[in-house]
């Protein structure tokens, strides 16, 4: 941080990656599994992980459920791999991975009988669901963007959505699946100001290298005329100018990618499935795990919590923290930081959490609808600041009853 002129000057850095990207692969192909699973049986209990390398894809993991036709969508968990690496775009044997002539192995086996009473209503110690796991969750929110997300991860999510929408549509036909994006915003005290640097690695076709066999100038241009500038001018139109940096496949070229490129490994993008490093994380990943795993289903409602807190302006920005013991039903911990903007007493907001929402597995599980097929959805362009009927965590509907609760405790 620096200070000018009595201003404190900030920048800070997110990254997102698209849907092509490997380790985006592997998230959506276990999450794709569990909805398959979940269409049949909403109380089957899933930890799916998936790797991918040159053409081959292994999916491992625990999974219970509790009918043949859950099994059977089960047993077709190699088709449905297939099916969504051809939905992501990898079509095309030539880049060394596609979704016909990989190779798929399968390692799934039951859940543990240990871990199963402790998350079984009626068994173990407790006779309540208890939690999936230990652990610690976090949600955050603030009021730099309309999705109440931090600005640089919000842009970088939109980026890559709009990467895989120009690819899909032919808008510019020599992108393939697999781009990472990276936003750096200036703050003044706390406020974005600018849009310091743009980031956009994208692999493509070998026709639009020049002549040193890097991407060409016209593309790199194409990339900031169909994609960057569309993007800002439609989320932030204010901070769009011409002072921005824009760094366009800095190696020079990206040919080679997606699972020929690189391994992916389900979770290894948390960051980036969560809020671009502002805001803590509680290190679980979410994808392949039903919503008894308090990874997913304490940080959905994390999430849900601290925007309500938000946009009931309660505070410009809030982080959210939820802590379970495996098998107890109850939180051990609820704690609410707002990084000082709060309006009133964190204490008394933390008092608000505790009355106005539901925070033992099941009522998160009941109150947010997670025993739906949801999920492969979520796996791709981050779990949060999303729009549509499966992100219920990303209401503000408690926002009016927490404000009318607070307004004794207001200045």
């Amino acid at each position: 941080m620096a200070a000018v002129k009595g201003k404190q000057i900030q920048r800070f850095t997110s990254e997102s990656v698209s849907q092509g990207h490997p380790d985006k692969i592997c998230d959506q192909v276990s999450d794709a599994i569990l909805d398959s699973v979940l269409r049949h049986d909403p109380h089957a209990r899933t930890a799916i992980e998936t790797m991918v390398t040159t053409g081959l894809i292994v999916i491992a993991g625990e999974v219970t459920v509790h009918n043949p036709e859950a099994e059977r969508a089960l047993a077709d968990a190699e088709q449905t791999a297939r099916d969504t690496v051809r939905e992501i775009g990898y079509t095309d044997s030539a880049i060394g991975f596609d979704y016909r002539s990989c190779a798929v192995l399968r390692a799934i086996h039951s859940q543990s009988a240990d871990i199963s009473q402790g998350v079984t209503t009626g068994k173990g110690l407790h006779k309540e669901q208890g939690a999936g796991d230990q652990g610690l969750m976090f949600g955050f929110a603030c009021n730099e963007t309309r999705a109440l997300m931090p600005l640089p991860i919000h842009l970088a999510h939109r980026l890559v959505e709009k990467l895989t929408e120009v690819r899909e549509e032919g808008v510019l036909k020599w992108l393939r699946p697999d781009s990472k994006s990276q936003v750096t915003v200036r703050y003044e005290n706390g406020t974005p100001t600018k849009i310091d640097t743009v980031v956009i690695s994208t692999q493509h076709t070998e026709d639009i290298v020049d002549r040193s066999g890097n991407m060409s100038a016209a593309a790199r241009k194409r990339i900031i005329q169909k994609v960057i500038r569309p993007v800002i001018m439609k989320e932030r139109a204010d901070l769009w100018g011409p002072r921005i940096r824009y760094h366009i496949n800095p190696t020079g070229r990206f040919v080679v990618g997606g699972p020929h490129g690189d391994s992916g490994l389900t979770g290894r993008k948390i960051i980036v499935d969560t809020y671009g490093g502002r805001g803590r994380h509680g290190g679980g990943a979410f994808s392949g795990k039903d919503p008894s795993k308090v990874d997913r289903s304490a940080a959905y409602m994390a999430r849900y919590i601290a925007k309500n807190i938000v946009a009931a302006g309660l505070a410009d920005q809030c982080e959210v923290q939820l802590a379970y013991a495996i098998g107890v039903a109850d939180p051990v911990s609820v704690q609410v930081d707002t990084k000082g903007t709060a309006r009133i007493d964190e204490r008394r907001i933390a008092d608000l959490v505790r009355d106005h929402f539901p925070m033992r597995p099941r009522e998160i599980t009941d109150y947010l609808k997670l025993l739906r097929p949801i999920y492969r959805e979520t796996a791709r362009n981050g779990h949060f600041g999303r729009t549509g009927p499966g992100f219920t965590w990303e209401k503000k509907d408690m926002a009016s009853k927490l404000k009318t609760a607070a307004a004794r405790w207001m200045n």
